[in-house]
């Protein structure tokens, strides 16, 4: 039997990791030492065939550099910070490609140097801030472009493209690879939000109460700072804060306290007929539906089986699941996104022990609202 983690051990370690010694403190949240290996194993890797693709394209003989030393800033956002909106694809590929030829329109323009570095790096933000392609090492290319000395000078509007164009497409080709390959998502796309099950013009359930869009772009305004997060993705985590201190103030409630024990099931053979009339006898809106061994394999509701004839597999659905020691609360984003109407509970061989259904979760939380004297 699992011994539940008493509240109390839960905040001293949180207060240990406050205070204890830790040899990697991470500057940007969520960035963890396993990470940042993973990133420099990406960066030594996409830098190294960056430059063996380009010398085996270019040749020895090129007089072009084979790779451009902004690339490597572009490897750190592209390795190190992948869900960054600055190391997107068309953040590297626009934002470099697009700062080399303001550098080079630049160059033939403005005489003196000095200035034409200055006008370079600040071009090169406006240009991409208009192509949506911000990218910092953008301006580094500008100015690469500009103090690059004879051999850029001959190559003229040919460098933003050979081999600044080829060299960033080559290494967001690589950073693709290798983040599928460690199973990291790039590009990066931020959440959906859920839309309203019910084809109406209402908001879905989930974010009618609570913080919205509209809150955050007040907010940002408020500060009159510019985050390196997307919108979408700041909502994300706002939500995800309010589920997890959600969770540290009523995590002592489990799904094992609260599921029901008497499950009504269908099994997976058995007729739709036969489901229909099990979901009307006990008042239900889901039943389990159980394969040849007794193991868990779907649901199936009222829904599924309006105009199903057959047998019951033809048109159950996913399970929602949980196990017995999972806490309640964090069914709620399951329970309330309008269209799961309960949660099975199962064990490791998905063995059903109970279920929970909405009625259960808002019994359970009702108990946590203090009430108004």
């Amino acid at each position: 039997m699992t011994k539940r983690k008493d509240p109390k051990d839960v905040s001293s370690d949180v207060s240990s990791r406050k205070t204890g010694i830790r040899l990697f403190v991470p500057i940007l949240a969520g960035a963890r030492l396993g990470e940042r290996m993973i990133a420099c194993l990406g960066a030594l890797l996409g830098i190294v065939l960056t430059g063996l693709i380009c010398r085996s394209v270019l040749g020895d003989s090129s007089s072009l550099p084979l790779i451009v030393a902004p690339l490597g800033a572009s490897a750190v956002l592209l390795f190190a910070v992948p869900t960054s909106p600055l190391a997107q694809p068309w953040a590297i590929i626009g934002g470099n490609t697009i700062s080399a030829l303001i550098g080079v329109a630049v160059a033939h323009v403005v005489p003196d140097q000095i200035l034409a570095i200055g006008f370079g790096v600040s071009l090169a933000i406006a240009a991409m801030s208009f192509a949506r392609c911000l990218h910092p090492p953008g301006g580094a290319t500008a100015l690469t472009v500009i103090i690059g000395g004879p051999v850029v000078t001959a190559a003229g509007y040919l460098f933003p493209f050979v081999p600044v164009g080829l060299n960033s497409v080559l290494l967001v080709g690589l950073g693709y690879l290798f983040h599928k390959i460690s199973r990291r998502t790039y590009p990066h796309r931020a959440p959906v939000p859920s839309a309203n099950p019910h084809q109406t013009s209402d908001i879905s359930p989930e974010l009618r109460v609570g913080f919205g869009a509209e809150d955050i772009d007040k907010a940002l305004e408020a500060l009159s700072e510019t985050f390196d997060i997307s919108p979408d993705d700041l909502e994300t985590l706002l939500r995800q804060v309010e589920l997890q201190a959600m969770l540290r103030s009523h995590g002592t409630i489990l799904c094992g306290d609260i599921m029901s024990r008497d499950v009504v099931t269908v099994g997976l053979r058995d007729s739709a007929e036969l489901a229909r009339s099990r979901l009307l006898l006990h008042n239900v809106r889901t039943l389990p539906v159980l394969g040849m061994q007794g193991q868990l394999v779907g649901t199936v509701g009222l829904r599924e089986l309006m105009k199903e004839s057959g047998d019951v597999g033809k048109s159950m659905s996913p399970a929602a699941t949980a196990a017995m020691l999972t806490p309640a609360v964090t069914l709620l984003p399951t329970l309330t996104d309008g269209r799961t109407h309960a949660v099975i509970i199962v064990d490791q061989d998905r063995m059903i022990q109970g279920l929970i259904t909405q009625t259960d979760l808002l019994s359970a939380v009702a108990k946590l609202v203090p009430v108004a004297v």
